[in-house]
């Protein structure tokens, strides 16, 4: 068997930021996907992502963001690649709501964040939301609070320039090899693949939705996965109110839906489109078993029922849709965490639907535990067990 200190399966957000982060610092590493990276069969692509940096989701986030953008701004200049722009970000609420982006108390968390950390923003009434930003139809008890310095991130992009540093700085990367299992001992961990058998001191198993698959059956009930569904409207008219210089990225807690929406700029110009989404828990999916293709009634029926009402200036027409897949805890939160039965194996699973804007500084935490034994960001909110219970081991 070959031998390498390090092997992080799955070469998404996570892992591609884990190897970049350890091969930086000199470490040997090897990655492996079964598919080649960036593509579009798991939760990192969509051409666009959120980033924020007063986490409605917990305030235990916005350490990981803030790092993320300076990382985020060290990968572009060393590559030359544009991945992260900062065109604002609009989160709209209300007292009325009835949907809430994965935690109850979203927008009074995102407040909260946003003081304690000293983040830039404003806060809109209605008036003032419909003044600056005509193209949403809010209703007059809705507010907004405004970050300066959110935006979006382009996923397939942040994936590639990552990789890009790791193979220049020694990392080997095997795409296209599927890893048929692993197993870890006191003294190595073996991995199985379709093409051979290493051993490596350290896993770290980065595999987004084919996670549970990989994991015991008390482990695997721990993330479900969701088919998740994106669409690109048409620009109807002037195209202005929706260019990134007068658009911000919104997420908006809807009255009268069971989910909220949330949406980008147009980032390719007027006959790009506009890229819109909500999200969906009815029923969970495996990346084998999803269905891949977005049929027509499902673009009609998000624009009849998520678009329309509530953005003015876009057509019916749908340029394009693609489905992505949600590795969800039950709490909405994050896995970063040893394996409960090997200290060599780590289990990373920050999705839920909110982790990409995160996934520089995890990849740097990650290098920190391996190679240090602890990371200068506090990971402990992210522990496997408090799924498990006191009396798992």
């Amino acid at each position: 068997m070959r031998r390498f200190p390090t092997i992080v399966l799955g070469l998404g957000a996570m892992g591609s930021a884990a190897v970049h982060q350890l091969t930086r610092k000199g470490h040997r590493v090897l990655g492996i996907d079964q598919h080649s990276p960036p593509h579009a069969y798991g939760s990192t692509h969509g051409e666009t992502r959120v980033t924020r940096l007063a986490i409605g989701e917990g305030e235990q986030y916005t350490p990981l963001a803030l790092r993320s953008h300076q990382l985020w701004r060290e990968i572009e200049r060393a590559t030359g690649a544009r991945l992260l722009t900062t065109n604002g970000g609009l989160i709209i609420s209300s007292g009325a709501r009835t949907s809430h982006c994965h935690v109850y108390d979203f927008y009074a968390n995102t407040l909260a964040a946003a003081e304690k950390y000293g983040i830039v923003h404003e806060l809109l009434d209605a008036g003032e939301i419909r003044r600056r930003f005509p193209q949403f139809k809010v209703a007059d008890d809705e507010r907004g609070y405004l970050e300066r310095d959110a935006g979006f991130l382009r996923p397939e992009e942040c994936v590639r320039a990552q990789l890009q540093l790791a193979e220049r700085d020694g990392a080997e990367i095997h795409r296209g090899e599927t890893v048929l299992g692993y197993d870890a001992s006191d003294r190595e961990v073996t991995v199985t693949t379709d093409r051979e058998r290493y051993a490596a001191d350290t896993l770290i198993l980065a595999v987004g939705p084919w996670l549970p698959a990989m994991l015991r059956k008390r482990l695997a009930r721990c993330f479900k996965i969701y088919r998740q569904s994106l669409f690109w409207f048409d620009i109807e008219g002037p195209a202005t109110a929706f260019l990134p210089e007068n658009a911000p990225i919104f997420i908006w807690e809807l009255q009268g839906r069971a989910q909220g929406i949330y949406g980008f700029p147009a980032i390719d110009g007027p006959h790009g489109g506009v890229k819109i989404a909500t999200e969906s828990f009815e029923s969970t999916t495996t990346p084998e078993q999803v269905s891949r293709n977005v049929a027509d009634d499902e673009a009609t029926a998000m624009y009849d029922e998520y678009v329309a009402p509530y953005v003015s200036g876009l057509s019916r027409k749908c340029l394009r849709a693609l489905t992505c897949l949600y590795t969800v805890t039950p709490d909405f939160g994050f896995v970063i965490d040893a394996h409960p039965e090997s200290e060599r194996v780590f289990i990373v699973s920050p999705c839920s639907g909110h982790g990409f804007k995160h996934s520089a500084a995890i990849g740097e935490a990650l290098s920190e535990i391996v190679l240090d034994g602890e990371s200068r960001i506090d990971l402990r909110a992210f522990s496997l067990q408090r799924f498990l219970g006191t009396s798992a081991s």
